[in-house]
């Protein structure tokens, strides 16, 4: 029997502050940022998968909760081909897509919502992407674009994806965020009245929550889905991300019961929080990278003599101190140690200002040569205090001669401008989103992620050709030999400079009941019970 939903007044108390206000069932998320929208094909960023991947919608396959391994989700099951080409997924019965005041489905998931959503981000020309103009970054970052050759509707309940080449991670590619299944009905709907846009903005999907209404740097509302294909796996009857970008901010409500979970806490609040009676923290290894990207299209940071002068510029064991306050390890590479195919022989230049000074003045840089260094608005899992670290690393290259401007902007923007290259040295990271090294080395630095999560724009024919070579194996030996070898490449090009590998924190309320804590830095709710 579910509880009473919290009312609309209750609600508003909850958000103006009241500690009391949210009631069993009914849970607050202190959460960091705004998402850019509610198309989880078109971004990113953790931000914007919680917001919406996680919560609206499913994927033909998913992740276990707190886990890498891949379960059935939209799909019940499949059959791969003995030359690893052709995958036939046998669709689940019976899911329904949410019911809204601004969508009514007329019947359940069948082939044809997966055929929409795969077509709409394999064909440019597609007439919902005609209308509604849009790119695809984790897609085509990942190569998925060029390596899907045919998709197939078997009947209505059965599809078929053929690839060019084998992709040894398919079916972890497709229990990820960007691979959200949309309805083809509701498409179809938006596409009639001209509102094609809406599919960003008032999302429909077969998930936990139910999208209710989103306030820009305020608040976005969600209900529980009460026809979850799961049954017993939606607790909440009603969901709240409150979002501030201030980590002080969110501890704060989260001590006075305003918000019963938050993210990203500030390294100097852990003790306190640990402390708390009426907290708990969730601590577990970070499965991720904080780095600096150079953007290599940009003079001066197109000669690589200049990229390594930065690199040794930088003191991590300073940074690491002073930002992550020992809830963090210093980064040598370009993936984190516990990446299976992690290359222990790579090893930094190390800490030398007088050789960067050598290095700038052989490359005939003039002592105050100005670049712009962006700092993220917000706080990562992989980066606890951006506008400090940069502060610091202004202080670093100001001693080797080079004046660093700090730029900073809103965090949609952020990604939005530095995918389009407008800096010179950003502050950036990743966590790793399918346990698979190509989710590094291909999406954050190959060819193909050029225009997408490659910040550095550095594009490498013999790394290309690793990456590339090593994706198409299924012999894990095999790939982690030519996935070694393509770290010794990246490391000794400089594209990046790696600072640390944090340790993940999860602050709760007491009353918070069976949360788990992704690897791959995602916040879901389902089979989450507030009491």
């Amino acid at each position: 029997m579910r509880r009473n939903a919290l009312s609309p007044l209750v609600l508003a108390v909850a958000l103006a502050g009241a500690s009391s206000a949210a009631t069993a069932g009914n849970m607050i998320f202190c959460s960091e940022g705004s998402p850019a929208g509610f198309d989880p094909g078109q971004y990113t960023t953790g931000t914007d998968f919680d917001a919406a991947a996680e919560t609206v919608f499913n994927r033909l396959t998913q992740f276990e909760r707190g886990g890498t391994a891949v379960e059935p989700g939209l799909a019940e099951k499949w059959e791969i081909s003995d030359d690893g080409l052709v995958y036939t997924f046998h669709l689940r019965p019976g899911v329904k897509f949410h019911s809204t005041e601004y969508f009514k489905p007329s019947r359940t998931f069948n082939a044809d919502d997966v055929l929409f959503t795969f077509e709409r981000m394999l064909n440019a020309e597609h007439p919902f992407r005609k209308a509604y103009p849009s790119e695809f970054p984790y897609f085509t970052d990942m190569g998925m674009d060029a390596n899907i050759a045919k998709l197939e509707k078997l009947d209505d309940m059965t599809v078929r994806f053929t690839l060019n080449t084998v992709d040894a991670a398919f079916i972890q590619n497709l229990a990820m965020s960007f691979a959200s299944i949309h309805s083809a009905e509701y498409a179809d709907q938006l596409l009639k009245a001209g509102k094609a846009s809406d599919i960003n903005s008032k999302p429909i999907g077969t998930g936990p929550f139910v999208f209710g209404r989103y306030q820009k740097d305020a608040q976005i509302r969600f209900k529980g889905n009460q026809d979850y294909w799961q049954a017993g796996e939606v607790k909440l009857d009603n969901l709240i991300f409150a979002i501030n970008t201030d980590a002080s901010v969110r501890y704060q409500k989260l001590k006075t019961g305003e918000c019963q979970a938050t993210l990203n806490p500030r390294p100097a609040d852990l003790a306190a929080m640990k402390a708390d009676p009426n907290l708990k923290v969730i601590e577990q290894a970070g499965f991720n990278l904080g780095y600096i990207a150079y953007n290599v299209t940009h003079a001066p940071l197109d000669k690589l003599e200049v990229r390594q002068a930065l690199d040794m510029a930088v003191n991590k064991n300073a940074i690491i101190e002073a930002v992550y306050q020992g809830a963090g390890q210093k980064a040598v590479n370009s993936l984190p140690p516990t990446q299976w195919s992690y290359d222990e022989s790579v090893q930094d230049a190390g800490y030398n200002p007088g050789k960067a000074k050598e290095l700038l003045k052989a490359a005939g840089i003039a002592e105050g040569t100005e670049i712009t260094l962006w700092a993220m608005p917000v706080q990562r899992p992989y980066n606890p205090n951006a506008k400090l670290m940069a502060e610091m690393l202004q202080a670093d290259w100001a001693k080797v001669g080079i004046k660093a401007k700090i730029v900073t902007y809103e965090w949609g923007e952020y990604i939005k401008r530095t995918k389009a290259g407008e800096h010179d040295a950003m502050l950036i990271g990743w966590t790793g989103d399918n346990g698979d090294p190509d989710n590094w080395l291909g999406v954050l630095y190959g060819c193909d992620a050029v225009d997408g999560n490659n910040f550095s724009k550095w594009c490498n024919a013999e790394f290309d050709q690793l990456i590339k070579d090593g994706k198409r194996l299924t012999d894990k030996e095999q790939r982690t030999a030519l996935y070694m070898k393509a770290q010794h490449v990246l490391k000794a090009h400089v594209p990046i400079t790696p600072i640390a590998h944090s340790t993940v924190n999860q602050p709760l309320r007491l009353s918070v009941e069976d949360f788990k804590v992704s690897p791959f830095g995602l916040n879901s709710f389902y089979g989450v019970d507030n009491k």
